[in-house]
């Protein structure tokens, strides 16, 4: 797992690259505000319920949450699962707004 920043994410987006994002966070939180991520709490990857990502495993996943603490921990539960890409959005969805909004 590696940081990446909200900056860098929103240049990519508004470039028009298709990034695989996955928002861990619970769906009422991700119904008030979210950036386009596949939604997948944590508690989903932390049993084993990747069956929708797994054909991600060689490809960049960025992960986000609210704070970034879960998304952490989502991208080091998937790097254990075979996954060689996972990048956690920094500051998640706080900084995001914090930024752009």
């Amino acid at each position: 797992m590696t940081n990446i920043s909200p900056e860098e994410v929103k240049k990519r987006i508004d470039a028009g690259e298709k990034l695989n994002l996955i928002d861990v966070r619970e769906p009422y939180e991700n119904a008030e505000f979210n950036i386009g991520g596949k939604l997948i709490p944590l508690g989903k990857i932390q049993s084993m319920q990747t069956d929708d990502i797994d054909g991600l495993k060689d490809e960049e996943v960025i992960l986000y949450c609210r704070s970034g603490n879960r998304s952490g921990i989502a991208a080091m539960t998937l790097d254990s699962m075979g996954f060689t890409n996972t990048k956690n959005l920094s500051g998640g969805m706080l900084a995001w707004m914090e930024k752009f909004n």
